[in-house]
């Protein structure tokens, strides 16, 4: 038996921190919606836990897919082992739950593979401990998260949207987002209310625009990482109207009006030797039964 399921990435659509939180965590409220890009992973049975992947220096046991897969076994007592190859499509540490995303797949498809047949709440609970935005990914598609990001309310699909993503060529940053968070402060925190205006949005259907969008690091960023200026400048001489940051970052992106005009900002990015992407956003979820319910 052999199971292959895609790993969506995410793009955060609204994130407010709304206070530092007693245990050192903050807060917050998130809109995210998961977009076409993706990585690949297929399980089959094996002997023993084992992770292939095209870019070998995500071979380790840091892994989360090889986390995800050690903690299920944990808490199941599962003896099963499992070959696990990942193939990378989403950039690393670039603010698009890149590590998140495989996780939660990893735990979907080996609850099928060694037929545990966890019920969608238990998985949630597992996926909490293996990251914020993990159980998010668990939901798919467009969703409210509340807590530490853990806590996931489905929201009604967002019409489809174009977007176009900029990798900027920064070093990954060991503990970034922990590291952005440490730069705010009360005067970054908001009430809930950039969010609360895009859910009033998706659930009367209407489209989404770029002034709906709001993220809480902008305020940051741009200190902690000095050469995005230089990108998000070199992003809007490509054509796009408006540039964002992508969660805790580096990433960029813009929305554009239609796939043509996606392309056309994509063609310019690529001809001034910048790594991006076109995207759309997408409802195909990984465990689809887990939309009905709140996470």
């Amino acid at each position: 038996m052999s199971l292959t399921l895609p790993a969506y990435a995410k793009i955060n659509l609204t994130l407010e921190a709304l206070a530092k939180r007693a245990d050192g965590y903050h807060e917050i409220v998130t809109v995210l919606q998961t977009v076409s890009l993706a990585d690949t992973l297929t399980f089959e049975p094996g002997e023993s836990l084992d992770l292939s992947c095209n870019i070998p220096s995500l071979q380790s046991a840091d892994n989360l897919v090889l986390k995800a897969a050690t903690l299920l076994r944990e808490e199941t007592g599962c003896l099963k082992g499992a070959s696990i190859r990942l193939t990378k499509g989403i950039p690393i540490a670039a603010g698009l739950g890149s590590g998140a995303t495989d996780a939660a797949a990893t735990l979907v498809g080996l609850n099928r593979l060694w037929e545990l047949n966890l019920p969608p709440q238990r998985l949630m609970e597992l996926a909490a401990n293996l990251g914020s935005d993990a159980p998010f990914f668990l939901c798919g598609g467009t969703a409210l998260a509340k807590g530490r990001g853990e806590k996931v309310t489905p929201l009604p699909p967002a019409p489809e949207l174009w977007m176009v993503l900029l990798r900027p060529a920064i070093e990954p940053v060991i503990g970034k987002t922990a590291q952005l968070y440490s730069q705010l402060n009360p005067s970054h925190f908001t009430s809930g209310q950039f969010t609360e205006r895009l859910v009033d949005h998706l659930n009367e259907g209407e489209s989404i625009n770029t002034s709906l969008l709001f993220n809480v690091f902008e305020q940051v960023a741009f200190d902690f990482f000095p050469k995005l200026f230089d990108y998000r400048s070199r992003f809007l001489r490509a054509g796009a109207a408006s540039v964002h940051l992508a969660g805790a970052g580096s990433t960029l992106f813009a929305l554009v009006p239609d796939e043509a005009q996606g392309k056309a900002i994509l063609s310019n990015l690529e001809a001034d030797g910048l790594e991006a992407y076109l995207v759309r956003t997408v409802e195909v979820v990984s465990l689809d039964s887990v939309r009905d319910r709140q996470c």
